[in-house]
């Protein structure tokens, strides 16, 4: 499998509000930068939907080590996520992105990890300016 480092950030202006999120894809010296918006959501979903979305442009299985300044997201995945499956996601929040991340998750290894946020961080300095920019594309509609 291939190492991959993944970055991630969301932002909602409100919460929930208009939001952002941004993923940045590191394998060696190649790197790609993802990022979208949604008119009314969460920071949570935001965070979450960074991930998703990094993950479903990867083309074959790989081992990603994933950076996260949102403990929903660290947690979710290396903690809360076997036992909300043996529940069916009921009382989870988000369960339509969890069920999703699984998906796209699936043919992977994934480590998440977290990082302090707005600490210096050079990715996540990165991801987080990008996210609250398109969450301010959106409200600036």
């Amino acid at each position: 499998m291939k190492p991959v480092q993944l970055f991630t950030d969301g932002s909602a202006l409100g919460n929930p509000g208009p939001g952002g999120w941004c993923a940045i894809l590191r394998y060696g010296d190649k790197e790609r930068t993802l990022k979208g918006r949604e008119a009314h959501t969460t920071n949570n979903r935001m965070e979450l939907l960074a991930v998703i979305e990094a993950l479903k442009v990867l083309k074959e299985p790989c081992e990603v080590t994933l950076f996260s300044d949102s403990t929903y997201v660290v947690r979710g995945i290396n903690e809360w996520l076997a036992g909300w499956r043996k529940r069916n996601f009921a009382r989870v929040k988000n369960p339509d992105l969890w069920q999703a991340y699984e998906v796209c998750a699936h043919p992977h290894r994934v480590e998440a990890n977290w990082v302090r946020g707005h600490d210096g961080h050079a990715e996540n300095e990165r991801c987080d300016a990008i996210a609250r920019a398109e969450a301010e594309a959106v409200r600036a509609r």
